[in-house]
């Protein structure tokens, strides 16, 4: 039976699995990963499977267009594959076969034992039984005494104890006539000379026909017919020297092809891995140019912040120094406005003497009262505040005192 896999491998190719730019693998039949038992006919290990003589699964390649073109190359049979594959299913016949004598061995001894009537199993579990007989009655005997001495407990324990022992012995009684049966069946039983297997004789045609269709008996029948087959086919090859002598020729050339196939094939290898260097270290290039990009985007979006701060402070500065300057205009409108108050205020004040002075000297023209009046009029402009009359009537004042 094919696992998985191998089923997969032949619906879809061994290349199932890789990507469309991935380089495909081109498997001869000669390489190491393909199995050369399965070029020469089959594999043992699909003969067995789920059987006692399971070989395991095979890990190699079975494919079978490479057998075909194993089959049709000029070195057919001359890999000495054949030679290989013919001593491994002789060492699984050798095993066959060691299986079948010892069936035939045991067959034997249990033939001979029943006809010198060695005692089997059944006598020795008489015995037994007749010792668990003797040990009951003696037991009983020891209950009876410590019930009359009125030890009732330990009369209860052994009475478990002797009961413990009734259902042994009852178990060996009923063992014997299964072993007996058993030996009966034994008596008819023979050993399947192709696989090894024991066979009732006399069974029904239909277990008969299961067995000799079953994939044991089936997986040994091909492989004795494989190793006749073989086995002709490589003593006609011997009978003609010439072809043995043209074999090593060829044999000497195929081992130099195989050299240097195995060169190309290291060669390429080495290539390939020189290629996937390169392609890594571009890679890491790429990666590279990726977090330069992004340490400059992140340069970009620090300045983009600080110019932000600093817009945001100058704008603070700006607005403050505009505080500033309506302040200090403010102040310089309000100190124009007091001096225009002032000169507004002294202007009216001199008006306001200037008319008294006019007034006097209209009334008043004569003697002491007129220079009494003056001089009160000075002290007013002196200490008032005059403004620029001021010297006008100081001069007047020192005009009239004369």
């Amino acid at each position: 039976m094919l696992s998985a896999a191998q089923l997969l491998d032949e619906l879809m190719g061994r290349d199932r699995n890789l990507a469309p730019d991935e380089k495909r693998c081109n498997v001869r039949w000669d390489h190491e990963t393909v199995c050369k038992y399965y070029l020469c006919g089959f594999c043992p290990a699909e003969l067995f499977t789920n059987t006692r003589s399971d070989l395991g699964p095979c890990e190699k390649i079975h494919d079978e267009n490479l057998r075909k073109m194993y089959e049709k190359s000029s070195r057919f049979m001359k890999e000495g594959y054949e030679r290989d594959f013919l001593r491994y299913l002789q060492s699984l016949l050798a095993e066959v076969e060691r299986r079948i004598r010892r069936g035939h061995a045991r067959l034997a001894l249990s033939q001979a034992q029943q006809n010198a009537g060695v005692p089997g199993p059944s006598g020795k579990n008489e015995e037994k039984a007749q010792v668990l007989t003797t040990k009951i009655e003696e037991l009983v005997v020891q209950i009876e005494e410590l019930g009359s001495e009125g030890r009732v407990e330990e009369a209860q324990g052994m009475m478990k104890l002797v009961e413990q022992l009734k259902e042994e012995r009852e178990q060996l009684s009923s063992t014997p006539s299964t072993i007996e049966s058993f030996a009966a069946q034994e008596k008819q039983m023979e050993v399947c000379e192709v696989c090894g297997a024991f066979l009732i004789v006399g069974d029904a045609q239909s277990r008969v026909d299961d067995h000799l269709m079953g994939k044991q008996h089936m997986g040994y029948a091909k492989i004795k017919a494989t190793v006749e087959e073989l086995k002709e086919k490589l003593r006609r090859r011997s009978e003609d020297p010439e072809k043995d002598e043209r074999g090593k020729k060829e044999k000497e050339d195929r081992e130099r092809e195989r050299e240097e196939r195995e060169k190309k094939r290291k060669e390429e290898e080495e290539r390939e891995k020189e290629r996937e260097k390169e392609r890594e270290r571009e890679r890491e290039k790429e990666r590279e140019r990726e977090r330069e990009r992004d340490r400059e985007r992140e340069r970009d979006r620090e300045r983009d912040r600080d110019r932000r701060r600093r817009s945001h402070s100058n704008s603070r500065h700006s607005s403050r120094a505009s505080d500033r300057r309506r302040s200090r205009s403010r102040d310089r409108k309000r100190s124009r406005s007091k001096e225009r108050d002032r000169k507004r205020t002294e202007n009216v004040q001199n008006y306001c003497l200037f008319s008294k002075y006019i007034y006097l000297l209209k009334w008043h023209k004569h003697g002491l009262y007129f220079s009494v009046v003056f001089f009160i009029l000075k002290f007013e402009f002196f200490f008032l505040g005059g403004g620029g009359f001021k010297y006008f009537f100081l001069f007047f004042s020192f005009f009239f005192h004369l």
